[in-house]
């Protein structure tokens, strides 16, 4: 699954693209669909109901257009943007800086310096922590490869 960063346009800014925005191939989608429910985008994303109504109110989401009677009809730019904010969390970024981001990319072009930085700090890191995880797994070979050696007793 590839994440593409979405930002919301105007219909001014509809014609340019953000020239920060992630490329990569649409993520797979039910046939043919372009507005979801909350129920049904909790069951693609594995959120909750309550969690994207949270991320919306904090302003981790964009704006999500409603239906004539109130629904919330969530796009498939919404999912490429919760696709986003799940590896965003998934890195460790706290949501104040994933909420920073979103004010950021709904801004404009012009904060994609500022962007590029936050993003890079984290980039920071999960590489420190990937390397802390490398020496804990190489401990922890280290001490199978001792305990293989030991045979089991077998019992009657």
């Amino acid at each position: 699954m590839t994440v593409t960063e979405t930002d919301t346009e105007t219909a001014d800014e509809a014609a340019e693209p953000d020239v920060c925005a992630a490329r990569g191939l649409p993520r797979p989608r039910p046939e043919g669909q372009d507005r979801y429910t909350i129920s049904e985008v909790a069951s693609i994303c594995g959120l909750s109901a309550h969690t994207l109504r949270w991320y919306e109110r904090i302003g981790l989401m964009p704006h999500v257009d409603r239906s004539h009677t109130g629904q919330r009809r969530f796009s498939n730019r919404d999912l490429d943007w919760l696709d986003l904010v799940a590896k965003l969390r998934l890195t460790g970024m706290p949501v104040a800086d994933m909420v920073r981001y979103a004010e950021l990319v709904r801004a404009g072009d012009h904060t994609c310096p500022e962007r590029h930085e936050l993003l890079v700090e984290t980039r920071e890191d999960v590489l420190r922590r990937v390397a802390e995880l490398q020496e804990t797994l190489a401990v922890l070979n280290y001490k199978i490869d001792i305990y293989a050696a030991y045979k089991v007793p077998e019992t009657a």
